[in-house]
């Protein structure tokens, strides 16, 4: 029955495709209004095929990156350029569109569960638990499920991933994502994000300042050679992509540094 169609995780799409629109709603002027979302690259989301693509990015909020990412990805689709005005976009959503996320943030309280419906893939951090990096000998391992889930979801559509696994600038690339790109062979769309730490509290959730000129840019596809290139090369490719490698510290802007400061400051008074 077409009414309760679900996705392969069992997701009812109609409920699926209204919890997109009123998420949707509810946050446009997040990025065009009380600030404004510039951005680049929206010709590239249009060429690509409707399903295992990869998308990794820089990640500054818990939730707010990636409702960017709905509303952009869905504009450029409609044939918007560079642009998310009018909200009609949301309408036929795509809704093979999914994003990876941690099981303790996505199991948070009702809310995030409400939100882990519209497309997550929860995985088991190894080596972090109760918001607390874990020592080695303490860290979990991988539960192969995981990566099951990634691979259903790549073969049924897009797939959203922050490689870096935290919040925190310019924190390693975790190997994982490289393994999946080596597995399962997905086009690698990587994005660059700005603007968002300064517009959000960290869950993304609270509007923590107007006014704020917020970027995303989507760049080309990264050439990887599957079966040659190594983990490590492939991680690299992507810090690179990213603009998280620890060559791009060199290029700080004196926002940037002061903003790193301030987070810094927090953080050894236990705020952060």
């Amino acid at each position: 029955m077409g009414l309760f169609r679900r996705n392969p995780f069992g997701h009812i799409l109609f409920i699926k495709r209204w919890l997109i629109l009123i998420f949707g709603m509810f946050t446009h002027r997040r990025y065009r209004g009380f600030n404004e979302l510039q951005i680049d690259g929206s010709e590239i989301i249009r060429a690509l095929p409707d399903k295992n693509v990869l998308f990794i990015s820089n990640h500054q909020t818990y939730f707010a990156d990636v409702v960017a990412m709905f509303h952009v990805f869905n504009a450029s689709l409609k044939g918007r350029e560079d642009n998310i005005k009018n909200v009609g976009y949301l309408w036929n959503p795509k809704l093979n569109m999914y994003y990876i996320g941690a099981k303790e943030t996505l199991q948070a309280n009702l809310l995030t569960r409400i939100m882990a419906y519209v497309g997550a893939i929860s995985i088991e951090r190894t080596w972090r638990s109760d918001g607390k990096d874990l020592e080695k000998h303490e860290q979990k391992k991988v539960n192969l499920n995981d990566f099951k889930n990634i691979q259903i979801a790549l073969e049924d559509g897009w797939v959203i991933t922050f490689p870096q696994g935290t919040t925190k600038s310019f924190k390693p690339v975790r190997r994982g994502t490289a393994y999946i790109i080596k597995q399962y062979k997905p086009i690698v769309v990587p994005i660059v994000i700005d603007g968002f730490r300064r517009s959000f509290d960290k869950k993304g959730l609270r509007l923590k300042k107007k006014g704020i000129l917020q970027s995303f840019i989507i760049k080309e596809p990264l050439k990887i050679d599957y079966e040659n290139d190594s983990v490590e090369d492939i991680v690299e490719k992507i810090e690179f992509a990213i603009e998280q490698h620890p060559s791009f510290l060199k290029v700080l802007s004196v926002e940037e540094i002061k903003e790193q400061e301030e987070l810094d400051k927090l953080r050894r008074w236990n705020i952060d």
